[in-house]
């Protein structure tokens, strides 16, 4: 019992989950598609096709790529859990939006501006 006391802790920095290091994998795909097909049913003439959206989610996870590591671990956490917590509206625009909001430092960088999901929102 004392060797399990004393190795965590030697060891408590590590019990402590770590951030991660890398830009999740998001099934846009998914979102992009709804929204392609959303549009169409509403009949929005002018709405945002599949792969617009596609573009806009690469543009922006390419500057998450960027900006992932340059940013503090708990703004990285609160961000990447709002991202995934659902399946069908996981948004690398939002993401990256989320992470220029969370630190008030980092100017915005020119995030796509077509935004799926702001259009999913507004449905």
């Amino acid at each position: 019992m004392k060797i399990a006391l004393l190795s965590a802790a030697l060891l408590g920095g590590q019990l402590v989950m770590p951030v991660s290091d890398r830009v999740p994998h998001l099934n846009v795909e998914a979102l992009c598609k709804g929204t392609a097909a959303d549009d169409k049913a509403n009949g929005i003439v002018l709405g945002q096709s599949f792969d617009n959206c596609m573009s806009d989610e690469t543009k922006a996870q390419q500057q998450l790529v960027a900006l992932w590591s340059a940013n503090a671990g708990p703004v990285r956490d609160r961000c990447e859990k709002e991202a995934t917590s659902i399946a069908f509206a996981q948004s690398y625009v939002d993401l990256l939006t989320c992470i220029q909001e969370g630190d008030p430092a980092s100017p915005p960088s020119g995030a796509p501006s077509n935004r799926a999901s702001k259009k999913r929102d507004a449905k």
